[in-house]
């Protein structure tokens, strides 16, 4: 039996989300004032409009862009843009990963709209030079599931006709984004700030505002779905008046979040973070020969939730449900010596591991994770 190793992680939360909170997070760090308060008064809604002011801060959202704090997490985000704004025109679904063919299901069963969809597999990415932008666009920006984001935006025609509408979940906080070219983005508190789930966060640049204000979808719209009265944008809904009622137990903690970031330096600290963490994570990766990035080309291989597989060599002659059942023990294994958290692959990947590195993540506990990830595969393959 090869001996463990010396150094743990201080803090073995690696899941890709909810992820790791904050360094140095506790529950008396949180301003607790607007607890038990209405979100509708006027404490409560200084604080929404304080969390939307500093993610305007903090992310660089242009003042051209609007911000709004919605229900649903991420998935409610998006959804809410597919169901008020899309079947004005042609749509162009974009996927590779399971989130992706998610929006894919929506709009083709749910949704029933007239879409082309662009697929590859996990660890690629679709032609992004053959998108129609005469047609509107839906994609994610960085798939989680896959470790696969998009290199930047210059595939996207400043003159487009149609929308985009760009799930960031795992990439805002974490990634550059050209905003210009986004008129739609959303996200979750949960993924790179470490935030609390069930709250989404809408951006909508003049373009999408402009579809709101001059399209009625012929479908029924739940309330929660709602952004527009009489033709008009709802404009409380981006200024702190919610939709429903939100945890403002879960708003203090994103502000909590926020408030970290800023202490950091913002964006280009945040980016930065997560960089060092993904490059440390890589050194291992070449080193080891017994796993592979899932993402081999570096140019699309995100810096947040790293998606590892096999190499080839290391499980010849080994299925894939005797490679899942290898994750699932290495994962349990780590897990009870207290070296890593959820790190498991996605439940629809490839079998192989995952690892977050997203900018709540100490650089450190990467480089003590190592150790300990050579140490699981060489117990378990030796059984």
């Amino acid at each position: 039996m090869n001996a463990k190793p010396a150094v743990r992680p201080a803090r073995p939360s690696f899941s890709s989300g909810p992820c790791a909170k904050p360094p140095g997070w506790a529950p008396e760090h949180l301003a607790l004032g607007s607890l038990g308060r209405s979100h509708r008064s006027k404490l409560g809604k200084a604080r929404l409009q304080y969390a939307i002011d500093l993610t305007r801060s903090v992310l660089r959202v242009p003042d051209t862009h609007r911000i709004a704090i919605v229900p649903g997490s991420d998935t409610g985000a998006v959804e809410m843009a597919m169901w008020t704004m899309l079947g004005v025109r042609a749509v162009t679904m974009l996927a590779w990963e399971s989130f992706g063919e998610g929006w894919v299901t929506d709009a083709v069963k749910q949704l029933k709209l007239d879409a082309r969809t662009l697929s590859a597999p996990y660890g690629q990415l679709p032609d992004l030079g053959s998108v129609d932008q005469s047609t509107d666009m839906v994609f994610t920006w960085n798939g989680t599931t896959s470790g696969v984001r998009v290199p930047n935006g210059d595939w996207i025609d400043a003159g487009r006709e149609g929308l985009t509408i760009a799930d960031s979940t795992s990439a805002c906080f974490a990634m550059e984004l050209p905003w210009e070219k986004l008129d739609v983005v959303t996200y979750s508190w949960q993924k790179v700030l470490g935030g609390e789930g069930g709250h989404g966060m809408l951006i909508l640049g003049p373009r999408a505002v402009e579809r709101l204000e001059s399209y009625t979808p012929d479908r029924p719209l739940p309330k929660i779905f709602r952004l527009t009265k009489g033709g008009k944008l709802i404009e409380g809904i981006f200024q702190g008046e919610t939709i429903n009622t939100p945890s403002m137990l879960a708003v203090e903690d994103y502000i909590h979040s926020l408030e970290w970031a800023q202490g950091l330096g913002g964006l280009s600290a945040l980016i930065a973070r997560c960089d060092a963490n993904a490059a440390a994570l890589d050194v291992w990766v070449q080193r080891a020969d017994w796993i592979d990035h899932l993402a081999a080309d570096p140019a699309i291989r995100t810096n947040t939730s790293v998606c590892l597989k096999f190499a080839d060599h290391a499980v010849s002659g080994l299925d894939e449900a005797g490679q899942n059942a290898l994750v699932k023990k290495m994962a349990a294994l780590l897990e009870a010596e207290g070296a890593a958290y959820d790190i498991a692959g996605y439940r629809d990947a490839p079998p192989g591991i995952r690892i977050w590195c997203g900018a709540t993540i100490e650089t450190d506990d990467i480089e003590a994770l190592c150790p300990w990830l050579d140490w699981a595969w060489q117990q378990e393959r030796s059984q």
